[in-house]
């Protein structure tokens, strides 16, 4: 039986170029008739991102018509996997070190198979503000889907491609709560009592870390507490409501600190990176191993150390990593529903 696949007209792959010029970076979009617009330098990338999202926003296009795009072009743009699997996502990529930029509809195993790369959540183009002077009436709202475990899961995947690669996993964990718990605005504030529960050590160096890295500033505030304005443009087309947000940020800070560890933030980043990929009635759970490690921003080779550790203290009952597809399997000590932060 030959397959059919949706008119070769309908494409659903943008890509922007950053080209460096005397007087600042230079946004090249192979997509629009102006193109070549100049950028703030210290913005570039977040501008870069908000410029692909509305093009995705504008071509919107039914979930039974859209295709794996790098399906169609040969599967050029990763590794060789076992072949194109599971629903279609919206994929963003980056390649040459962060100038040139691509968007576009993947089926779940090349998303996972591609390098430098997050799934952006399906619900930040599509969601629509209300008319600001429109009431409506009161009634009692229910969560939407996805669940919080997603929610952290690719807010995680976002974060792995919006911050610079050595970003430490204090810093991380502080830029996953920000970003969940922001408003409108791109501030959140960050109560004393979350900062301790976190157990970062030096607070000062995340702080530092995230303000180098030009992702956040801090705003002065009342002492306890902190507030921060949010500087990546992109999170702003991470659009579910707020208050789903703030549900999934408070189930990412129980999971963080179920497991014992100090003040080393590192093993409970892998810890709630690895609940965010478990089923909440299951013991059992799987990812890629690669996939983990960039969502957690430590290098392949440093996750097995990782995992023993997680064994040591009781989280993780046992692992393994499949030899042909680097397959990551771990078994819970207990379902993360049974869990209670320590």
């Amino acid at each position: 039986m030959r397959l059919h696949f949706a008119d070769p007209g309908v494409r659903r792959t943008w890509t922007v170029e950053l080209r460096p010029q005397p007087g600042g970076p230079v946004l090249v979009c192979q997509h629009c008739t102006h193109s070549g617009r100049p950028l703030n330098g210290p913005s570039a990338r977040a501008e870069l991102l908000a410029h692909l999202a509305l093009h995705a926003r504008r071509a919107p296009l039914p979930t039974h018509l859209r295709t794996c795009q790098c399906h169609e072009r040969g599967c050029c743009w990763h590794r060789r996997h076992r072949g194109c699997q599971g629903p279609i996502r919206l994929l963003l990529a980056r390649e040459r070190g962060g100038r040139l930029w691509r968007l576009t509809d993947a089926c779940t195993a090349c998303a996972a198979a591609t390098a430098q790369a997050s799934v952006i959540p399906e619900a930040s183009l599509t969601a629509e503000i209300p008319p600001s002077g429109r009431r409506t009436a009161r009634h009692r709202r229910r969560p939407k889907e996805p669940d919080s475990p997603t929610r952290v899961r690719e807010m995680l995947s976002y974060l792995a491609s919006a911050l610079p690669p050595d970003t430490g996993a204090a810093s991380r964990l502080l830029a996953l709560q920000g970003a969940l718990r922001m408003n409108g605005a791109g501030q959140a504030h960050v109560p004393l009592g979350l900062l301790r529960s976190l157990r970062l050590g030096d607070l000062m160096d995340p702080w530092q870390e995230l303000t180098q890295a030009q992702w956040l500033c801090t705003i002065p505030t009342a002492p306890r507490g902190a507030a921060i304005q949010l500087l990546d443009r992109g999170l702003f087309t991470q659009r579910p409501a707020r208050p789903d947000r703030l549900r999934a940020a408070d189930w990412a800070l129980r999971r963080a600190c179920c497991i014992r560890t100090g003040t080393a933030a590192l093993p409970r980043l892998v810890a709630l990176c690895l609940a965010a990929h478990s089923a909440p009635a299951d013991v059992q759970g799987m990812a890629e191993a690669e996939h983990v490690a960039r969502e957690c921003g430590i290098p392949y080779s440093s996750l097995r150390t990782i995992l023993d550790h997680l064994v040591d203290k009781g989280f993780l009952r046992s692992w393994d990593v499949g030899e042909e597809f680097d397959d990551l399997c771990w078994t819970l000590t207990q379902p993360l529903s049974s869990l209670s932060p320590n």
